[in-house]
Formats: C-alpha cells, structure tokens, sequence
C-alpha cells in the first residue's frame, strides 16, 4: 500500500502568514517573527513526519511511506522546494504538489484528488502550524487508515484542534467522501461536527484521533509555548523527534515560558468553587 501525508503549506512570507499573530491584526509581533514563527512550524511537522515514517516502514515494510507538500498558488513551488534545499531537507519520500480552487473545500479535494490519482491507498491531511505533532500521532493515524483499508467502503479519521476544528483528517482510496460543505458550511456547523455529519449520512466508519493543536491566535500561541516547552524535555526519553526550530525561534524572541500572576487563590474540596 502507498501512504501519503498531505501537509498544506504556505510559503514562508512575511505579512502573508500568521497574521492574526501580528499587529496587521490582533496580535502582538511583528510580521517577520511571525513568519519565522511558522517556517520553524513547517519544518517541525516535516522532520517529526519523516522521523515517524521510519518508525511506520519498520513496522509496515512492504509499504510505501510518502510526505506531499501542497502550495498554493502554484508560483511558489519552486520557492517552496528551494527553502527546503537550503534547509538541508532532501528525502526520497518528499514531493510538492500545488492545490487549486475557489475555496478552500475545493482546493482540498483538489489536492486530495491529485494524491488518489497518483496511486495513493490512504492520505493523513493536516497544516504545517502545528509544532505539537508528534511522531506518535502521525502513526497512529495511518494504523487508524490502515485499519479502515480492510473495510468495503473505507473510512475517515480526524483529530480535533482546540477551536471545534479539526487539525488532521484523512481517508482511504475507497472511501466515498470528499470535503465539500465542510468548511464553507451553509447550515452555521463548525468543521469537527461538519465532517461527523457528512460520515454519518455516508454511513461511513471514522475513527478518532488525539487532539492535535494548531497555531492561529496568540492565544493559541501561548498554549502551544507550554507544549513546546513539555516535548523539548520529554523527547529525551522516549525516543521522538522533537519541535526544535519553533523551540529555538521562542527562545530567540524570548517567548520560552509563560507566565501569568501567581495564584494565591484557596479552593477547598468541600466549598462553592472559586478557581
């Protein structure tokens, strides 16, 4: 079987990504932290991938493991692949591709489209703003599909974000789905319940997979800090590749640890809740 990841990606620009991080919007950096903030990203979700994908062809040795970066609009591929070559990033297993379309709905089944027709069995879809991927949840997803395969009509597994979305979704060849509705729906869902709906009206199986955050608001940031933060130490003993770029972008912007005001707050088991 052919496994395919497909990480949608934008290029690296400053003032073109993560700008709600910034004081274009609501946020608090400059657009070129930002930037660097989701290069780091992007790499961390490409090496923590690759780094499972050799963990998964021990495990699965007569299949085939491939990492397919999407790029919208398609004048940045080339940038793309470039940025990768000088990152040192050059693996067999790694191809770019650029999605089309009026929406995003459609931009996805585009590159969906492109995977299944490439000889792709399965495909684990998720964004590049994702530092707090771990190896662990990139296996788990494709044993989920690998287990799907074996069913008539397929499957789909998706993992939650942390704001009603979902930060991975997938499916098999055989499986009659595609995102259409999803993320321009009409009836006010959010794009967990959305993909849940369509499943349930298909009559398809789908699995559940951990929560995995993304990276959006400087809220969101700020969580994604701790985590950061837990995996850089935890790595150690447990074999997996870690977030180091987006670890040592914080740690050159200063944004290592959070803090808030301490808690001198007492909530006693037995009184009305005050924390």
């Amino acid at each position: 079987m052919k496994h395919t990841m497909l990480l949608f990606s934008k290029l690296p620009e400053v003032g073109r990504v993560k700008t709600r991080l910034t004081t274009l919007k609501d946020g608090t950096f400059p657009p070129e932290v930002a930037c660097d903030l989701f290069r780091a990203m992007l790499l961390d979700v490409v090496a923590i991938s690759l780094s499972a994908f050799n963990k998964l062809e021990r495990t699965h040795p007569e299949d085939e493991f491939e990492l397919v970066v999407s790029v919208a609009p398609a004048a940045n591929v080339e940038a793309m692949r470039t940025l990768f070559e000088a990152e040192g990033i050059a693996d067999e297993r790694l191809r770019f591709i650029t999605d089309a379309g009026s929406t995003f709905d459609e931009h996805y089944n585009d590159a969906f489209a492109q995977c299944f027709a490439s000889g792709s069995d399965t495909i684990l879809s998720m964004g590049a703003d994702m530092p707090a991927l771990t190896e662990a949840d990139v296996i788990r997803g494709f044993e989920a599909l690998i287990l799907l395969g074996e069913e008539d009509k397929g499957g789909i597994v998706l993992a939650p974000d942390q704001e009603m979305g979902v930060s991975i979704v997938g499916w098999t060849r055989r499986t009659p789905f595609d995102h259409t509705g999803v993320f321009y729906n009409q009836t006010g869902l959010t794009v967990l319940p959305a993909y849940i709906e369509k499943a349930k009206a298909a009559h398809l199986p789908a699995l559940y997979l951990p929560p995995v955050p993304d990276v959006d608001t400087i809220a969101d940031l700020m969580h994604t800090i701790t985590l950061v933060g837990a995996l850089m130490y935890t790595s150690r003993f447990d074999d997996s590749t870690p977030p180091a770029h987006t670890a040592t972008v914080l740690r050159e912007i200063g944004c290592e640890e959070v803090r808030i005001p301490p808690n001198d707050l007492v909530d006693p088991r037995d009184a009305i809740d005050v924390i």
